[in-house]
């Protein structure tokens, strides 16, 4: 099997010669130019021979409509209008990712990081004000997610049919137990989310869905149990949901991840011996068909490379029949 076999195999509940693995990471900081992006994917690419990449939206975290200036009170924001396909904002990124695509071929799979349209929200205009608006005028906040969720479909959709992405890594985020109750998640939240991965789904039948537990609290899962993806990826650990159970909660389907990303997780802390250890346990309970090996979520930056080789080698060293 040669590496895009591999993980469309595992995609789709397969047999394969051995897990793939799927780690990522940040880059540095001031390295988040597109030219710089795709030259730090390609030297992580071949420093561990990967069987996935994974690109990284870094410097596109905000989003950056500038009818937002003109937002001064929370009934305000059903006046926000998507910023639309030629925006430098979608276009950069599809460039982003064809360049990537161009220079490694059709050796492996490459997936895009896409936010959910929320969290595009929170990052340019922070926390607080994004909760208060909610809270104050939620038909206006549905609204104005409403048309950021036209955006992230387009980016969805553009970076797969020209960027070159065999499909999206999708991050939904926000349903934290202490943040909303599962309705007003699945009233004012779920529609915008379910708009952008509905134009993924509709151009590319290998999306990941990605069930973030960055703030360290419990989701609630269940508004995302049904999310239309091949493949989901959540945190294990902060969700206390294995995953072998994970697979039977999704419908049995590919499940990627199962090591801890923060710095007490096994991958961060232990030994190569330790590392080796826990990537048989944990294939040993999951099984080796519809598994991709990853992260809770993104690693810190300045990640130590070999510890992402060290699970890759336990895994191809791994009987998987």
């Amino acid at each position: 099997m040669n590496k895009r076999e591999r993980v469309m195999a595992a995609f789709n509940n397969q047999p394969v010669d051995y897990v793939p693995t799927g780690f990522w990471f940040h880059f540095p900081e001031d390295a988040v130019s597109d030219e710089q992006v795709v030259a730090n994917h390609l030297q992580y690419y071949h420093a561990i021979d990967a069987d996935m990449v994974k690109i990284m939206s870094d410097g596109y975290f905000c989003y950056p409509n500038e009818q937002i200036e003109k937002i001064h009170t929370p009934q305000d924001w059903k006046n926000l209008t998507p910023m639309g396909k030629d925006s430098p904002f979608i276009r950069n990124q599809v460039s982003r990712c064809r360049a990537l695509r161009d220079k490694l071929g059709a050796q492996s799979c490459t997936f895009y990081n896409v936010f959910n349209p929320m969290s595009y929200l929170r990052f340019q205009i922070g926390e607080e004000r994004l909760m208060h608006d909610l809270h104050e005028a939620p038909e206006a906040m549905a609204s104005a997610l409403d048309a950021i969720g036209e955006d992230a479909a387009t980016l969805c959709e553009k970076v797969i049919t020209e960027g070159g992405c065999d499909g999206v890594y999708f991050c939904v985020q926000n349903a934290e137990q202490d943040r909303f109750t599962v309705e007003e998640y699945n009233q004012l939240v779920a529609p915008s989310e379910k708009k952008a991965l509905a134009r993924a789904n509709g151009v590319s039948g290998n999306n990941i869905l990605h069930c973030c537990g960055y703030a360290g609290v419990p989701n609630h899962m269940a508004v995302w149990q049904n999310y239309p993806a091949k493949v989901v990826n959540w945190a294990v650990f902060v969700e206390n949901l294995s995953l072998r159970e994970g697979k039977e909660f999704f419908g049995g389907r590919c499940v990627l991840g199962g090591f801890d990303n923060t710095p007490k997780g096994v991958l961060l802390s232990g030994t190569k011996a330790e590392i080796k250890q826990y990537t048989e346990k944990l294939l040993e309970e999951t099984g080796t068909r519809g598994v991709v090996l990853g992260g809770d979520c993104t690693f810190p930056r300045g990640t130590d490379v070999a510890r992402f080789k060290w699970v890759m080698d336990a895994a191809r060293a791994y009987k998987t029949v």
